[in-house]
């Protein structure tokens, strides 16, 4: 067959590419089912657990064969993302009802990872074999082919309650996230009932039913009244806090204890916790915390705080939640796969998709069980119809030549080549006429059921058959008989499975931190060669000034309520609180600059830093390794951001030194070619901070700026160039834009 060149625009092709590639990642990866509220990675595990007949009353089995065999049939994605999704589904403090028994390591609140799948074993749970995957061969679900179409998966697990909101689910697609918090079983199944029986009920009325989300983490929301607008578009912020306990110690102090954490703060969250408390003591944010350890262990979450003697505890309570991420925010985002498609869901229309998937499992359940029923109504009529002719039936049999020849006189009465004792017999035989399904049957029926008690079996069998098909016809016809089969199996399931709710909702008083003064006082700021900073008292430096000012790359004197402009490399200030600097004793660490002024280390270096006092009195000169100078009034430096452009840079360009200084001082610039430049200060322009600058030295290839002096009236500098000390004073005044002096050794 000859090929065919399609000419079409690449764009067009691009655009169709990625809308499948996009489609195939939310419908077949990331974005759960409404129906059964599973992705399909985690539907394929449960369903190749089902089929290896690991059920929850025998034994584990290794979580290695588990997730080779659902690699192997039906998820070729990886051996990661199927262990990944088995073991959320094992983990208690992430599921609200976990759908597999894991046994051994499954990782644990605090964060740590599973152990290698080669070590933990699992099972299914009880309420996973009888809730989502009970009645599978009864047709309730469709079945499609596999990756390579060797073998048959379920295309949706036949779940019994409305998965989705009770385990929840997240999920990033392209383009769009799903986020959906976990709920309380017995609420939902309630909810689920009072829809079914009223489908006219109000979402207020939904709302009394379901209260609001359940974590297992526990915890408080602590925005009820905001729950009616989130269910109603599908869209929204919860705020959960941790629970807050006081226990009374000896000696009259008190210690808090969190009890219950918010959902979000699970996993590496709880070890960031712990460090912003550690934080908030170390920068003088509250000195009542005097320990803080971590007695979280299987029983449940403990984090203890001790206190100081006559601690205020409802001023730490609301540091905490203010401070920390005891109070978080959980963005709910109920968007999930409906009807191929992805929809963002409310809670009545997750609670009307699953009515209408649970009515289509049962339609074809209670379908396939009459057809049975009927099946074996038909077999039951044609024993006990030829019970009562049993002789003649004998009779047929001997005098016949072959199974076909009896089966085609008791199905259409032919008799030609049968030999009958009499022809009364023939009469009766021709007249038989009974179905294809009973004449097999009855060829098949063995002597013993002839017995007078098997014979009475069969009527007894027969009018419970008869039962049955009434039944089910019934709740095949009649709505509100399906409607009573679907709740009251819902009762069962909420009898067996619910548990009590661990989430409390209610409305609290947002968090007004009424922060304490801090004493106002003198203090020193130091920050050594590596970047780490700290704050020490006075009388701390001037015991040790001498070792102080060896060791420190910068010393400030500055106010404990005053801020600190640091300058970087990029052109960028960070404005620092010197209240968030660590205070302490001479010889502590500190903490590293970076971190307090929150910026990325390895793109950006400091240059200078010095008090904003200082920098809003005085006139800022900028000069960059390209030989950019230019001055900028400090005034424009006092902003309220923490980090903002303090200079405009060419392609390429750095800053190399931020200095402050008067109209009459000079400025000397040295390169890394040891050539020095000095001019009058009067003829670099003063400009705007968004000014590019003018240019100060001329630069030969490949040099740089290194340094930049500010030289004083009547005061001498001396600086290394050329691998020796110069004295800058005696250098040649010149003009802006020359090139300068080489010194040499």
């Amino acid at each position: 067959m000859e090929g065919q060149i399609i000419r079409t625009e690449y764009s067009d092709i691009m655009q169709k590419s990625y809308i499948d590639y996009a489609m195939s990642v939310i419908v077949s990866r990331a974005l759960p089912d409404v129906r059964d509220g599973l992705k399909p990675v985690q539907r394929r595990t449960l369903y190749d657990m089902y089929e290896l007949g690991i059920r929850y009353d025998r034994p584990y089995r290794k979580s290695a064969r588990i997730v080779g065999d659902t690699m192997g049939k039906y998820h070729p994605h990886g051996d990661s993302s199927i262990y990944g999704a088995l073991v959320v589904l094992a983990q208690d403090f992430k599921m609200g009802v976990p759908l597999v028994d894991g046994h051994g390591n499954f990782g644990s609140i605090e964060g740590d990872g599973a152990a290698a799948m080669r070590y933990t074993e699992a099972r299914l749970q009880k309420i996973t074999q009888e809730v989502f995957l009970s009645d599978m061969d009864k047709g309730v679900v469709e079945f499609v082919p596999n990756f390579d179409e060797t073998e048959k998966e379920p295309e949706v697990l036949p779940a019994r309650i409305p998965n989705l909101l009770v385990n929840g689910s997240e999920g990033i697609a392209v383009g769009m996230v799903t986020s959906i918090p976990p709920h309380n079983l017995g609420e939902v199944i309630d909810a689920v009932i009072a829809l079914i029986q009223d489908d006219q009920i109000s979402d207020d009325r939904l709302l009394d039913y379901i209260q609001g989300p359940d974590f297992p983490t526990g915890g408080i929301v602590v925005n009820k009244d905001e729950l009616r607008e989130i269910y109603r578009t599908g869209t929204g912020k919860i705020k959960i806090r941790g629970r807050v306990e006081v226990e009374q110690v000896k000696g009259g102090r008190e210690r808090l204890v969190i009890t219950e954490i918010p959902y979000t703060m699970l996993g590496a969250n709880i070890g960031k916790f712990l460090n912003d408390v550690a934080a908030l003591a170390e920068i003088k944010k509250t000195t009542d915390i005097v320990d803080i350890s971590n007695q979280s262990s299987k029983e449940g979450i403990r984090i203890v705080l001790e206190l100081k003697k006559g601690a205020d505890t409802e001023y730490l309570k609301n540091l905490l939640y203010k401070k920390t991420r005891l109070e978080d925010t959980f963005g709910v985002n109920m968007l999930a796969v409906a009807d191929g498609k992805p929809e963002t869901l409310s809670l009545r229309g997750i609670l009307e998709h699953h009515i209408e998937f649970q009515f289509d499992i049962a339609t074809k359940k209670y379908q396939t069980l009459l057809d049975k029923e009927l099946h074996k109504k038909e077999i039951q009529e044609g024993l006990i119809r030829a019970c009562d002719v049993i002789d003649l039936i004998i009779e047929i049999l001997r005098g016949s030549k072959s199974q076909k020849q009896v089966k085609d006189c008791l199905v259409n009465g032919v008799t030609e080549g049968i030999a009958f004792k009499t022809a009364k017999s023939k009469k009766m035989a021709a007249k038989l006429k009974f179905t294809e399904a009973q004449a097999a049957a009855i060829l098949e029926m063995r002597l013993y059921k002839l017995i007078g008690l098997e014979i009475e079996a069969l009527m007894e069998e027969h009018k419970q058959t008869l039962a049955n098909i009434e039944r089910y016809s019934d709740i095949l016809n009649n709505y509100d008989s399906m409607a009573k089969v679907i709740t009251d199996e819902l009762k069962a399931y909420k009898k067996e499975f619910a548990r009590p709710r661990r989430t409390s909702v209610e409305n609290a008083a947002q968090v007004v931190l009424e922060e304490k003064e801090a004493e106002e006082m003198p203090v020193v700021f130091l920050m050594d060669r590596f970047g780490y900073a700290r704050t020490i008292d006075e009388s701390v430096y001037e015991r040790n000034k001498e070792a102080a000012d060896s060791e420190s790359r910068v010393v400030i004197h500055c106010m404990n309520t005053g801020r600190i402009s640091v300058f970087t490399d990029t052109g960028k200030q960070h404005l620092l609180k010197a209240a968030d600097v660590p205070y302490g004793k001479f010889r502590d660490k500190g903490t590293p600059i970076d971190n307090l002024c929150n910026y990325n280390s390895a793109e950006e270096s400091v240059v200078a830093v010095m008090p904003l006092e200082k920098v809003k009195e005085s006139c800022l000169v900028f000069v960059t390794q390209q030989g950019s100078v230019k001055r900028v009034q400090g005034a424009e430096f006092d902003v309220s951001k923490r980090t903002i452009a303090a200079t405009k840079l060419a392609s390429g360009d750095r800053v190399a030194a931020v200095e402050t200084a008067a109209d009459q001082d000079h400025l000397v610039l040295q390169t890394k070619h040891d050539y020095l430049l000095r001019f009058p200060l009067e003829e670099v322009p003063v400009q705007k901070k968004a000014a590019m600058g003018v240019r100060g030295i001329r630069l030969s290839s490949g040099d740089l700026v290194g340094a930049a002096y500010i030289l004083e009236p009547e005061h001498s500098l001396q600086a290394e160039a050329g691998g020796r000390m110069v004295s800058l004073n005696r250098l040649k005044v010149s003009g802006r834009d020359g090139k300068g002096t080489k010194v040499r050794g």
